[in-house]
């Protein structure tokens, strides 16, 4: 499915969105960070793949490989680290903590107590069970049915408790909002609801270290962005504001066009441009793309969305396994990268509409594209990685090393 968004604007970043997020604060979050041991030092790559852009008839197309961030795997270490900082400063000002002295552990026996609760599909429970464990206070994670044992161990490798129910990722936000209600913890949610925006906020705000870097990478300060489209992928929509809320700001009216790719029977943000407000999903959320596979829209996140985003599409399961395996296969001039199932919904996105030349041209997409999209994790769950595809990360990462060049 395709539709083309009508509230799309491509007017100057507002002040109404730049007063909640923004490249300063974005930056500040990056630099609080820098410091911290869960993150891999420096900027994580950017690869150019000359051979899949011949492929799909585009000019250029770029990949940002989020699987490098850190020993978590993914785009998520970026995001519960930085909001949980930000609330222990709001919680306790008058301790006068300092963000990296948190991020040291500097003030564990001081925060011993302190808890903090999320519900995950895995990534975020497992950035914020590690955010937690640097400082010192406890972290309750709430993990709904269709999460595997393999993430469930991830995360507990990180010291959170894990709580498990027998519902969907909805019903698992239900549930930690309970518990932390009844124990009088505090939730630290990757999305958004009536009275509850300030913690997500933060969490959309460290990605935007993301599009700090492709930035760097590519055109520095130029008012003219390298990349024409930009393929971002679903879910509850915060990684998407996060990155199109600081491009747009960046490039202005000169942004490049945001395409939004969900799984089909996971299609909240596809059914809140339908109806020009926040939605849910009409599917059974289930989906391969488990980080992708949630009901509801953040209502914080279509505030960036709903005027940033161009067109909205859907796509199969398959079509993100396929999107895996040739990124995994790699070519002659395309590094092979693991590329996990959530993170390939914008090539797999890509790939659909080319083959449907009427929509590619009203996109246009066509020999002058430059397209960019984000892999948001690796094998974040080897074991699922390694079915999907019939072959193991540790596979494609030894052709990977075979394929640079000078290792």
């Amino acid at each position: 499915m395709f539709i083309v968004n009508p509230k799309a604007s491509r007017q100057p970043y507002p002040p109404s969105l730049q007063s909640v997020m923004s490249i300063a604060q974005a930056n500040e979050s990056r630099q609080w960070l820098s410091r911290w041991s869960g993150l891999n030092a420096g900027a994580t790559p950017l690869y150019s793949l000359p051979d899949l852009a011949e492929e799909l008839g585009v000019a250029r197309i770029l990949v940002k490989d989020e699987s490098v961030r850190s020993q978590l795997g993914s785009f998520k270490a970026l995001g519960a680290p930085i909001a949980l900082v930000r609330l222990i400063l709001r919680t306790f000002p008058e301790q006068q903590f300092h963000p990296h002295g948190l991020l040291e552990g500097k003030y564990a026996d001081a925060l011993a107590d302190f808890t903090v609760i999320s519900a995950t599909d895995g990534n975020h429970g497992k950035g914020l069970a590690a955010a937690a464990q640097s400082i010192g206070c406890q972290c309750v994670i709430v993990l709904h049915a269709n999460v595997s044992v393999e993430r469930e161990q991830a995360i507990a490798a990180y010291g959170a408790r894990i709580v498990r129910i027998t519902g969907n990722y909805d019903e698992s936000v239900e549930h930690a909002a309970s518990l932390a209600t009844a124990n009088d913890w505090i939730v630290v949610s990757d999305t958004s609801y009536e009275g509850y925006e300030v913690i997500p906020r933060d969490v959309m705000q460290g990605y935007g270290t993301i599009a700090a870097e492709i930035i760097e990478a590519t055109t520095g300060n130029s008012a003219t962005p390298a990349f024409t489209h930009v393929f971002l992928q679903g879910g509850v929509g915060g990684l998407a504001a996060g990155i199109a809320s600081y491009l747009w700001e960046q490039y202005g009216e000169q942004r490049p066009t945001f395409v939004m790719v969900e799984p089909r029977q996971a299609d909240c943000l596809y059914q809140s441009a339908l109806l020009g407000k926040p939605a849910k999903a009409t599917g059974s959320v289930d989906s391969v793309m488990a980080g992708l596979a949630c009901g509801e829209t953040s209502p914080l996140a279509w505030r960036f969305l709903e005027s940033s985003v161009d067109f909205f599409m859907t796509i199969e399961d398959d079509e993100a396994v396929a999107a895996m395996r040739r990124l995994a296969a790699g070519s002659a001039r395309d590094i092979p990268l693991v590329a996990g199932e959530s993170s390939v919904a914008g090539l797999a996105g890509l790939a659909r509409l080319v083959k449907e030349t009427g929509v590619a041209a009203e996109m246009g997409i066509d020999a002058n594209a430059r397209v960019l999209f984000i892999s948001t994790e690796g094998a974040t769950a080897p074991g699922v990685y390694a079915e999907l595809l019939g072959e193991s990360d540790a596979s494609v990462l030894g052709r990977q090393k075979a394929w640079l060049p000078g290792v």
